[in-house]
């Protein structure tokens, strides 16, 4: 497939909208910045009263980033209805370039999701609909027959960091689904809920942690849910980026970053070789293939750092990678000419 990169025009305005909405998410701060340390990182919350009751609201790590924003919060909630008015411009100017909208059921579910402080407590948009979203942080167009999706909506979450938060979200995803009209579907042994089946539709919904060996069903507290144990998925949401969601005026969401969704589609692929899921081995090799072949000329240096992170990770990281390569020689020369 031919790498087409999208306008000089839909570039700059897909980053300015990027950088309102986390104005936007800034701006919302309602009382002081309370620091937490945790395992040598640093945690912001913002503390509050509501009556004779101190509230935290868990704001993100304490990235200079998120810092600088923080300490514009009354200047940006000043400009808010400005801001908004340009939100709206700059998501119509997307579409008029030909940027990939999100389809009206996944987008008013990642709003709701993004109200509730969803992505806020650390959920992770994977899966398809996150490849998706990868078009405005790389900047290229992505083939429609390329974003065909299944319906099917992923948020992978890490227990720990859901656990340690102490905060939780403000509204249940399983009430929010249900809501939209998911049904819950309990696990056949435990009937624990970890995945929602669309009423109407064939669309699904699932909640992802990571595994260290037994892929089993674990809570998420932050998020209000359980959540199915796959292995190699702490490598995919580690780190992961924010993004824009083009629904409405946009929705702040959180994805990983395109390196790692690269180099685990590949582990992810062998997994599913040979089984029920091979049409979705192919898919994911063609992911994997259309970002490493971008990232190999716009990031290569991100790239090598993905590949050579997976590699050191053990034997059996390194065998799925190997088999998966096995079938994709242009794909394997490109990984071999950045070491």
């Amino acid at each position: 497939m031919a790498i087409i990169s999208h306008s000089r025009t839909a570039q700059v305005a897909y980053q300015d909208l990027l950088r309102l909405h986390l104005d936007e998410f800034a701006s919302e701060l309602i009382g002081s910045i309370e620091e937490r340390p945790r395992n040598g990182r640093v945690y912001l919350y913002d503390k509050f009263r509501i009556g004779t009751e101190i509230k935290s609201r868990y704001l993100g790590e304490g990235t200079p980033e998120l810092r600088t924003r923080l300490s514009r919060a009354v200047e940006l909630k000043a400009e808010g209805e400005e801001r908004r008015k340009t939100m709206a411009r700059l998501a119509r100017v997307l579409r008029a370039e030909g940027f990939m909208a999100t389809d009206r059921d996944t987008g008013s579910l990642l709003l709701a999701f993004a109200r509730a402080g969803v992505f806020r407590l650390g959920g992770t948009l994977v899966g398809t609909a996150a490849y998706a979203l990868l078009q405005g942080d790389l900047g290229i167009r992505f083939d429609s027959e390329e974003l065909a999706q299944t319906g099917d909506i992923d948020f992978a979450s890490f227990e720990r960091l859901s656990v340690a938060l102490g905060d939780e979200v403000e509204e249940n995803p399983g009430d929010i689904l249900q809501a939209l009209k998911f049904d819950p579907v309990p696990g056949v042994v435990d009937r624990q809920v970890w995945k929602w089946r669309q009423s109407r539709g064939a669309a699904m919904v699932e909640f992802l942690t990571p595994a260290f060996g037994d892929e089993r069903v674990k809570p998420l507290p932050a998020l209000g849910v359980s959540a199915r144990a796959l292995n190699y998925l702490n490598f995919l949401i580690a780190e992961p980026i924010p993004a824009v969601a083009l629904y409405r005026s946009g929705v702040l969401v959180q994805i990983p970053r395109p390196e790692r969704f690269a180099i685990h589609k590949l582990i992810v692929a062998d997994r599913r070789q040979g089984g029920p899921d091979q049409a979705k081995s192919r898919k994911d090799r063609g992911q994997a293939a259309f970002l490493i072949e971008i990232l190999s000329e716009d990031r290569p240096d991100d790239l090598r750092e993905a590949y050579e992170d997976a590699l050191s990770r053990g034997p059996r990281w390194r065998e799925r990678l190997e088999a998966s390569l096995g079938r994709m020689p242009k794909t394997a020369g490109i990984l071999r000419s950045l070491r």
